[in-house]
């Protein structure tokens, strides 16, 4: 039996409301007076019963709605969030797990394993992971979540200034930002007339929270890139540098891998480039980010070595050489980046890396993101090729197509249930993308980390998980999250449930962890969405524990909880 002052809190039975309670009391009063006073009895029991019924009027999780609910482990999480600190240690790139194409490692090509269904993959790496290179030293569980959301609201801002640019103007020829190409030691030298390009990016490097591990070159340099399904180039600093920031691993130097070649000015490749200028017969790119930062230098294409999908007779994988892969060569890269060597573009652009592998691989990619708390003993993949698509379990939404912008994966989000109940006070234009101007929709990135949703849709979602979490006690607002508890001196809670509803049925029914974080070391936690009055746009921490499939073949994504490894 557990005692009156057990610290075990759980709300998973429910509780009696307080008129329940006044009946039973009444009861028992009735058991216990003569059958004289009966009738008096009776009189105040209907009054009390009146009163506490009045009390709750504003409640609508009694009577008129039932609340399915599910469990969330507040001591284990926060075991975890407290312990960061003294379980991390700082350790070097070169003492972290890396195969690189070694003569150890078995070298097949990329067409020979997708003519096995097979593919190629690499792990995954949240940045605040106690073993990632790129975590704050001694940085408290708070002050982490504060950095996160403020990279995450200039990359919010970011991906809305690009989407609006794009709307009002559509792409414009403008001028170089000054000096940016000549900076290049003349070497690099473009005329501001040649050049064609959108206003802004509006894409922040410096908001990458997952990085890949991959090798580049010939012998394969490995180094870590930020993921984004929200960029469409992948590029990574070079030597000579005329301004590089600090990264972990040393910088790519292209005369000493035996496969870089640059791209010509004339060629499809670079004519794809959104800024593009020319010296000599050398192609050259610029990328401009909606933070002020940048990356320039040369376009050119070099070999990229991931692991095979497939098992093989000895310890590890084969390594897979991919061949002619188009890249950034930046050599003048400055702003807010991080350590990392540069960006892998996952967008449905033409010249990012699922499209370029595309044809050899059957356009399909997937990734699984593992809990921010959570080491990368745990593996979280990249995985691209038929090998990306679990056998079973997966339900696809099509993609929505912004005839504006090429780069974002728009899907089709029509409704969200709270404790097992559709919202339906949520208006049914309130997802829908303008076919006209590009404006509105819904956007699944990799890159945001909290789900942002059109404000009359969020406010809803929000009144009716209030309404079902009375019983916790409530905190003050963390940043942008305006719906904290305290639950100090709990084990676990039961909380409603959470799901959102994509066309064709395909449902995200999100572990009670995705949507109810902890924000600082003492047991407080927040409701993990946020109004927006731009796009909607679903980010990483609701993707966690899913798998989320690309297939771009068929212009789909899919959904499938677990199945990272």
């Amino acid at each position: 039996m557990r005692g009156i002052g057990d610290v075990m809190i759980l709300l998973r039975g429910r509780r009696r409301s307080s008129s329940e309670r006044v009946d039973s009391s009444c009861v028992l009063l009735i058991m216990y007076y003569s059958y004289y006073w009966l009738g008096v009895l009776l009189t105040v029991c209907t009054g009390l019963f009146e009163v506490s019924s009045a009390r709750q009027v504003f409640s609508d999780t009694a009577a008129e709605i039932s609340y399915a609910y599910q469990s969330l482990d507040v001591a284990g999480r926060t075991s975890k969030a407290a312990s960061w600190q003294d379980k991390f240690s700082w350790r070097p790139v070169s003492e972290l797990p890396m195969r690189t194409g070694s003569s150890t490692i078995t070298t097949t090509s990329l067409s020979h394993e997708h003519s096995r269904g097979h593919g190629v993959q690499a792990n995954l790496m949240h940045r605040y992971a106690p073993s990632s290179p790129f975590r704050p030293i001694n940085a408290t569980h708070e002050q982490l979540m504060k950095e996160s959301i403020a990279r995450d609201h200039v990359r919010v801002t970011g991906i809305h200034a690009y989407i609006q640019q794009r709307v009002l103007s559509g792409r414009m020829t403008i001028p170089a930002p000054q000096g940016r190409f000549h900076n290049l030691d003349q070497q690099f030298a473009a005329a501001a007339s040649d050049l064609q390009a959108p206003v802004v990016s509006g894409l922040t490097m410096g908001s990458g929270e997952y990085f890949v591990r991959l090798s580049i070159g010939t012998p394969p340099k490995a180094t870590y890139l930020v993921v984004d399904t929200g960029s469409d180039i992948l590029w990574l600093q070079c030597a000579p540098c005329l301004n590089c920031y600090q990264q972990d691993d040393p910088v790519f130097n292209p005369s000493g891998s035996s496969t870089y070649a640059t791209v010509t000015c004339g060629s499809k490749l670079c004519q794809d480039l959104d800024i593009s200028g020319c010296q000599m017969s050398d192609c050259l790119y610029q990328v401009d980010y909606g933070d002020g930062s940048f990356t320039v230098g040369e376009f050119s294409t070099d070999t990229i070595t991931l692991e095979s999908t497939a098992s093989t007779a000895g310890p590890g994988r084969a390594a897979v050489v991919l061949n002619s892969i188009p890249m950034g060569c930046g050599h003048d890269n400055e702003g807010y980046f991080v350590g990392a060597a540069g960006l892998l573009g996952l967008g449905k652009g033409p010249l990012s890396f699922p499209s370029q592998v595309g044809p050899a691989i059957g356009e399909k990619f997937s990734y699984c993101l593992t809990d921010r708390e959570t080491d990368t003993s745990d593996r979280s993949l990249l995985i691209f090729g038929n090998a990306s698509v679990p056998a079973s379990g997966v339900t696809f939404t099509p993609q929505v197509k912004n005839a504006r912008i090429g780069t974002f994966y728009y899907l089709q989000l029509t409704g969200i249930s709270v404790g097992g109940n559709l919202l339906d006070s949520i208006p049914t234009q309130v997802f829908q993308l303008d076919d006209a101007t590009g404006e509105g929709g819904v956007i699944i990135d990799s890159g945001t980390s909290v789900t942002r949703l059109a404000m009359p849709a969020y406010r809803a979602m929000r009144d009716a998980f209030r309404a079902g979490t009375r019983r916790l006690r409530p905190a003050p607002g963390f940043s942008l999250f305006d719906t904290c508890y305290n639950l100090a001196g709990m084990m676990s809670v039961d909380v409603p449930t959470v799901t959102l509803h994509f066309q064709n049925g395909a449902d995200m029914d999100f572990p009670a962890s995705n949507y109810l974080i902890p924000v600082d070391n003492s047991n407080t936690y927040c409701f993990a969405f946020a109004g927006t009055t731009g796009p909607s746009i679903i980010g990483n921490i609701q993707q966690q524990g899913f798998r989320v499939v690309f297939d771009n073949v068929n212009n789909q994504v899919g959904f499938v909880p677990g199945q990272c490894a």
